[in-house]
């Protein structure tokens, strides 16, 4: 600016107040200039930096009692406890799963579970969500409400009443089989009654959860589709088999899909229910899991358990998912 003044601008105007004034002018404007640039640059990165910190206090919560136990038991799962040291085996403790039948009796236990409960459960929602849906039907939030209502109960307070109800000496059920002079039913020692028991148990505590999962995808069909249906001639099994179920498949994808992770993890129910007996017949990989981690202590083994049931929910999940082509 200087050198501007000396070599361009006359020496009586470089002495004029005004022109002193206008100097101190562009001076300040090019200050501001640049504190408008700094502050812009500086509201910039907080802007994007804010989310991050807002989310930093769910994030820690999430490493800490999440990811952290996730790493870590896949650590632990290819190491075996000696004393208070963790000895690394390899695939030692996979190898030793693999070959145990009482590991695989509880697969095969949960999946007799399986074939027959999911199916049971799906098809009784659904059934229970077109009658909720239908227009005739008086008091329908009631109705919703006691469908629902099981799902409110805790885990083991429902499966404490079932035990007593199925009760082999004194239950209720047994009395009631007797009144009409049915022989009493060994619930829990005879291996088919307590298979039938535990599908009994859960169907009734999971079937209105996925009756108003369904009622909501009932209630997003148009009414438009069966109009149309009607002035074509459809009848209730066409519009059912050729509108609905189409429309629900995503929706009945997904139940499925969840009622397949929830019976693998069966945990609450067998254990008051039976115990896992008789004999095994109603251990389940989670119960299985449960004896090695917490009553003899190998975390190890039992953290392998866990992956090893991870994948097996996994696949199952995809091979559900491929055999509907996702709900399509």
């Amino acid at each position: 600016m200087k050198h501007l003044r000396k070599k361009i601008i006359p020496k009586h105007l470089q002495k004029s107040d005004g022109f002193c004034k206008c100097l101190q002018n562009v001076s300040q404007k090019r200050n501001e200039m640049s504190f408008l640039r700094s502050y812009n640059k500086s509201n910039r990165l907080l802007q994007v930096a804010l989310p991050y910190i807002f989310l930093t206090p769910f994030l820690t919560i999430f490493g800490i009692f999440l990811i952290y136990p996730i790493i870590y038991s896949l650590y632990l799962s290819f190491h075996t406890a000696v004393g208070f040291k963790n000895i690394f085996v390899g695939f030692e403790n996979y190898i030793l799963i693999i070959t145990d039948s009482v590991f695989w009796k509880s697969i095969v236990n949960v999946l007799l579970l399986l074939v027959v409960q999911v199916p049971l459960m799906i098809f009784l929602a659904t059934t229970f969500a077109s009658m909720l849906n239908a227009e005739t039907i008086r008091f329908k939030a009631f109705f919703r409400l006691c469908v629902f209502l099981p799902v409110l109960i805790d885990l083991v307070t429902y499966s404490i009443v079932f035990s007593i109800f199925f009760n082999e000496n004194f239950g209720v059920i047994n009395y009631l089989l007797s009144v009409v002079h049915i022989p009493a039913v060994k619930w829990i020692t005879n291996p088919v009654a307590a298979k039938i028991l535990i599908i009994l148990a859960i169907t009734w505590r999971w079937t209105g959860y996925n009756t108003i999962i369904i009622l909501s995808g009932l209630q997003s069909i148009s009414k438009s589709l069966y109009e149309a249906a009607d002035i074509e001639g459809a009848g209730s099994w066409t519009k059912l088999f050729k509108i609905t179920i189409p429309i629900l498949k995503p929706i009945m994808l997904f139940c499925a899909v969840m009622s397949t992770i929830g019976t693998i993890q069966l945990f609450t129910e067998p254990t008051i229910l039976t115990d896992g007996g008789p004999a095994n017949a109603t251990l389940t990989p989670i119960m299985y899991l449960f004896q090695y981690a917490f009553r003899s202590f190998k975390f190890g083994y039992a953290s392998a358990v866990a992956y090893i049931i991870t994948s097996i929910v996994f696949v199952m999940s995809l091979i559900q998912i491929k055999l509907t082509k996702g709900g399509e």
